[in-house]
């Protein structure tokens, strides 16, 4: 039920307001002046208030802006005997919906209050996920303890409240996406767009397109204006992963973006300005790229304005239990299974090995154990035959084969026969599945 909050001196005129809009079904509450009105709207939490413009303790349309900064998802619709153009101008500008006159838009009150409290909701809704897709992206939730992460986040937090380019640098699997998405949750553009794209998806010509837009008409296939990833972040920030990954061509025009905010789309030869922030990425060694002449110097310092090394997880295995652990009660919720238990054997197991795809390796591993898992016990067992015969002596061949056959069987059951899928869970080619498949009489 939407709660609507009238603040008017006139006890008469509040009260009739009242019982119309409570037969409408909405829930009511009544001040009779400003001081009570701002002591309810905490209390109260209204969707709407309905204000009068001249009070005994103030004015309505100098009291829109304290509203709104006491509550800013509600909405505000100013009531005054004698409307006039300069204070309704004023108290559109302070963020009321609206501006009415009492007697000749009575009529108006009640579809009013259905669109204000429509907006009102949707603000809330905004609000909320807002909320929730800052804390799910905040550095709080960056997992490990070891110091060489440690180091990383603090320089991160440090460069997060400018408006610098990062370069963020590191292995295939390290994390630079979700330092990329908490620098930005934590910077001054937090509200705006966060856009990411991966430079080694696209071919030049699409890359180029993909970034800047495009013209109906500019090439074959351009049937209609497209707007580029620059725009769509505009006031935000654009994530380029895989920078190392940028044709040398293209490198230019992002140099162009980065020195003068502008850029020429496709077909066009006027240039669009935007204002966003740049943060890249690369498990690229860029000074041999640039020594190689496949990456630009003046692009690489342009970029590197700011540089955070992001540790490998051979540099952090005092952290690996700590990633297991939250991967298990992530997919274990995921998969609908009760993990009471992970045995030591597990962990050290996970501990031996050489994470050569960092923590989104040891991630796909824990997601392919939990598969495997028939009970509430996460053991040794549970893990593909390579991390089983880590140490001692060397397995026996046959057996290990029929393990790799019960485990490669068992991921493609829990894919409901979905090959691609159980192949991205397996950590293999699609055609290596099928070789697989093949030699074990599966179709």
């Amino acid at each position: 039920m939407a709660k609507i909050l009238i603040i008017d001196d006139e006890p008469q005129l509040r009260a009739l307001l009242a019982r119309i809009i409570g037969l409408e079904g909405y829930d009511v509450e009544q001040a009779p002046d400003c001081t009570t009105g701002l002591r309810l709207l905490s209390q109260y939490e209204p969707d709407v208030v309905l204000c009068d413009v001249k009070l005994p303790d103030g004015n309505g349309v100098e009291l829109v802006g304290r509203i709104k900064e006491i509550a800013p998802a509600a909405e505000v619709i100013l009531l005054t005997a004698y409307g006039n153009i300069p204070d309704g101008v004023q108290a559109i500008k302070n963020g009321a919906f609206d501006y009415i006159t009492k007697g000749d838009d009575n009529n108006k009150i009640l579809p009013l209050l259905s669109r204000a409290t429509e907006k009102a909701r949707m603000q809330r809704r905004l609000a909320r996920f807002e909320a929730k897709l800052s804390d799910e992206h905040s550095f709080d939730r960056i997992i490990g303890s070891s110091e060489a992460l440690r180091q990383a986040v603090n320089l991160a937090r440090k460069v997060a409240a400018t408006d610098t380019s990062v370069l963020l640098t590191g292995e295939t699997g390290t994390g630079k996406e979700v330092f990329a998405q908490a620098i930005h949750q934590a910077g001054p553009r937090a509200r705006e767009a966060f856009v990411a794209v991966n430079c080694s998806a696209f071919s030049k010509e699409l890359l180029e397109s993909e970034l800047f837009g495009h013209r109906a008409g500019s090439f074959t296939g351009a049937t209609k204006d497209k707007k580029g990833l620059f725009e769509e972040a505009d006031k935000g920030t654009l994530f380029l992963d895989e920078i190392g990954e940028m044709p040398v061509e293209l490198q230019a025009k992002l140099l162009r973006v980065l020195e003068s905010g502008e850029f020429i789309k496709i077909g066009e030869t006027r240039p669009t300005k935007v204002d966003l922030r740049i943060i890249a990425a690369t498990n690229r060694d860029l000074e041999k790229e640039i020594a190689a002449g496949n990456f630009r110097e003046d692009l690489y310092f342009r970029l590197s304005v700011f540089r955070i090394q992001l540790p490998a997880l051979s540099q952090q295995r005092e952290d690996v239990a700590e990633y297991a652990r939250y991967f298990v009660g992530q997919f274990a919720a995921k998969m609908g299974k009760r993990i009471e238990t992970i045995d030591d054997a597990y962990i050290a197991a996970l501990e031996r090995h050489t994470w050569h795809g960092n923590v989104r390796e040891l991630r796909n591993v824990v997601e392919r154990s939990l598969i495997m898992a028939d009970g509430e016990r996460l053991s040794a067992d549970t893990l593909s035959p390579e991390f089983r015969a880590g140490d001692g002596a060397p397995p026996d061949s046959l057996a290990l084969d029929a393990l790799e056959r019960h485990h490669i069987l068992k991921v493609l059951e829990y894919a409901k026969g979905n090959k691609t899928e159980a192949a991205r869970l397996l950590g293999i080619g699609i055609a290596t599945l099928y070789r697989k498949l093949e030699s074990y009489g599966v179709k």
